[in-house]
């Protein structure tokens, strides 16, 4: 028996790279996928404050340690939720609902999705595993009337953040935890998310090095998102938060409003962005969460594993795996 567990362990330390990624599994069968994330280091003082007339003021995250979907979600992650749900994905408005991936790659970032579709994928990767939802719908899930609620105080996450439940697994980020994963470097925010040494440049999405935005050209030929991964490591072990699809943000582009309808941030830049415009951390992007558009995509952040399963880590996350399985 002891051999046997020995062999698991050794295959499922093969889920952790150098940056400390681990991927959590989700669905069943045909339909199972994985998500990788990276641990991103909580911090109990101010982060730092935004340049003057820039819109946003980033106040640091003020919380644990979390961690960040190592890469975007895919089409493929996003059809296997999709054949897994058991009902189509819809709600109100209709217009959140009406439009399917542009680019279809099996392994580029899924697209055309609205925040409201994101919604429901992250819903899904908590209750399937047996996690409180992070955002409230009411109606009928598959049916035109379920639409986006918010949470009381006594329910939302930190008693403020009206969108997200205080005792979810997994979430869209919001802006300051996907700004802090990207271009924190743990003394203060950098302008790109490069890693010491590197240098911000075009990829070809072929070499395995560095990001798909527009520079007196397109990355790659023809045009579009490349499969996730296919560039450079960024500063905490993610790839593509600079280029390659506009990213959700869970929080409103504007403090404290948190109507269901209200904009919703985005970050990163994409394949037809310059790096002036996308790319670097002073840059936004802001749409209505109902919106669909073919370089807006999104990835998942999540909590860290309760204390008790983190103490064995050290054995190759074996608890880790038999927590998570259906």
């Amino acid at each position: 028996m002891l051999k046997g567990i020995g062999k698991l362990l050794a295959v499922v330390a093969l889920c952790a790279c150098a940056t400390g990624a681990v991927a959590d599994t989700f669905g069943t069968g045909a339909n199972q996928f994985t998500i990788d994330f990276v641990p991103i280091a909580g911090d109990a003082g101010d982060l730092g404050s935004w340049p003057a007339g820039s819109g946003y003021t980033f106040t640091g995250v003020h919380r644990s340690s979390y961690r960040m979907g190592t890469f975007e979600i895919t089409n493929d992650q996003w059809t296997k939720f999709t054949n897994s749900l058991g009902v189509p994905v819809t709600g109100a408005p209709s217009s959140a609902y009406d439009e399917g991936p542009y680019w279809t790659g099996t392994n580029v970032p899924t697209n055309e999705v609205s925040w409201y579709e994101a919604a429901q994928f992250v819903n899904w990767l908590n209750t399937s595993t047996g996690h409180q939802a992070a955002y409230k719908f009411t109606g009928t899930q598959g049916q035109s009337d379920y639409a986006l609620d918010t949470w009381s105080p006594a329910e939302a996450a930190g008693g403020t953040n009206l969108y997200r439940h205080k005792d979810a697994m997994y979430y869209m980020p919001t802006e300051d935890e996907w700004v802090k994963a990207a271009y924190w470097n743990g003394a203060s925010l950098q302008t790109y998310a490069t890693k010491p040494g590197d240098t911000l440049h075009q990829g070809d999405g072929v070499s395995g090095t560095g990001w798909n935005y527009y520079d007196n050209g397109y990355a790659i030929d023809p045009w579009g998102p490349w499969d996730v991964g296919s560039g450079s490591e960024e500063l905490n072990g993610t790839y593509d938060m600079m280029g390659n699809v506009w990213e959700w943000m869970e929080s409103p582009y504007y403090s404290g409003d948190y109507g269901t309808g209200s904009l919703r941030g985005l970050r990163g830049g994409s394949y037809i962005f310059s790096f002036g415009i996308g790319l670097a951390s002073s840059a936004r992007n802001v749409e209505y969460p109902y919106y669909e558009n073919n370089h807006f995509g999104f990835r998942v952040a999540s909590e860290v594993p309760e204390p008790s399963t983190m103490g064995l880590l050290s054995l190759g996350g074996f608890v880790l795996l038999r927590r998570r399985r259906p």
